[in-house]
Formats: structure tokens, sequence, C-alpha cells
């Protein structure tokens, strides 16, 4: 999760962010140079005093500050666009989960299982175990087997919300009467925090998300658990 003074991003826990990553440190590389590139030319142009006829009226130089940006888009362009594709990729989802939004919490149900389903509410602070983070903790978590497709049917109950984990790349908008999905493979054991990223009213800020992945077994125990309880 996220600390105090953070500059980056939260740590990759899916395949889909570490590409999310790796397109972030490309891209700020080449606007490193293009921005070094512009201020030795501006510093270069303020302090000297010489003047090049050759430079002032060229063609060529034209034509090359017409091009190189031009391949500079490109560069950009197209690893942007092979990541719009992977993140829409949705092959053979091992489990289905339906995340609902509502004026201020979060429901889930397990579609692949017929009686999973619990609301997760956002713990309060007066309630907190040591440990637990503040506004971020919930009393119940979306648990999900690791290495796994996942696959999250997302909508709402009253208003727009936004079901978004940054550490596994996901962000989808949660819709009135509209049913969204997106997937994730989380790649290691761990917890997950993430809150509603779309102004849903008063107590917007008061419904996380926290996603546990667990391996398999554990998983398996889990269900058989909820199953048990229900």
């Amino acid at each position: 999760m996220a600390h105090p003074s953070q500059l980056g991003f939260q740590d990759a826990a899916s395949p889909v962010m570490e590409e999310l990553l790796h397109f972030h440190d490309h891209a700020l590389m080449i606007v490193f140079l293009i921005s070094t590139l512009v201020l030795y030319i501006i510093v270069a142009m303020v302090t000297t005093k010489l003047t090049n006829m050759f430079l002032l009226d060229s063609q060529e130089i034209e034509i090359i500050w017409t091009i190189l940006p031009a391949i500079i888009l490109i560069l950009i362009a197209l690893p942007s666009l092979r990541i719009l594709y992977l993140m829409d990729e949705i092959n053979n989802p091992h489990l289905t989960v339906k995340a609902i939004g509502h004026q201020w919490y979060w429901s889930y149900e397990y579609t692949d299982y017929q009686e999973i389903a619990f609301d997760s509410y956002m713990v309060p602070t007066q309630d907190l175990a040591p440990g637990q983070f503040r506004l971020l903790e919930v009393d119940h978590r979306m648990v999900v087997p690791t290495e796994a497709p996942v696959r999250v049917l997302v909508t709402a109950e009253d208003v727009l919300h936004s079901w978004a984990v940054p550490s596994l790349g996901v962000k989808m908008d949660a819709v009135p009467g509209r049913l969204n999905q997106t997937a994730f493979i989380a790649s290691r054991p761990g917890v997950f925090y993430g809150q509603c990223s779309e102004i849903c009213g008063a107590k917007h800020s008061f419904m996380p998300i926290v996603v546990e992945a667990v391996p398999l077994k554990y998983f398996q125990d889990w269900s058989t658990l909820m199953l048990e309880d229900a």
C-alpha cells in the first residue's frame, strides 16, 4: 500500500500493473530527455551572442523538428495501446466476483457459489485492531486465489461509484443499471487496499476496498467455511 511522502506507484501485485509501471518509466524517461534538451536550448539561446544564418532559415532543421516529435509519439503510443488491449483481455476466468457499490459500502457476490455473498463496511476508527489501517480496513474482505484469473463484474445500486485497487492495476466505474467487467491476476499473496474513486456523496471517502489474495488451498478452505456459515 501507499506510504507517506511516496513519489512513485505502489508495488505491483499483478502482471498488468507491472506492465503499467514499465510503461510509466518508459514515458518518464522520454519526458526527462525532452525537458533536458529544451532546457539546454533555452540556456544556449539566452547566453550566447552568436547567430548563425543556417540556423535561422534551414529546411533541414524544420524537417527534423517535425519528424522527431512524431517518432517520439509513436514510441509512446505503441506500448500504451498494447497495455490497453492487455487490460481488456479476459480469458477463461477461474473465479467471478460481482462487486456492487452502495452509499456507502460495497457488497460482493461470488457468482460461482450460490450462497457466498456479503456486505463490506469500513471498520470504524474506535473498533480497529492493532496493525489495521484507519479508513482502509473493512469487516469482510474480498478473498481471491493467487495466480488465477479473476473476473470482477462491477455495478452500482444508487449512484456512480468506482472500484479501484492500485496495486492490482484495476479501476472500473460502477454505474447503476450497467454491468462493467474487469479482470486481474494476483501474482503473490497479500492484502491490497483501494478506495472508491468516484465522488459518490457525503461518505465517499468511507467505503474502502480490501482484496486479500491467498493460495488456492486457503481459498478453498475459506469458501468452504463461508458455505457452512450461509
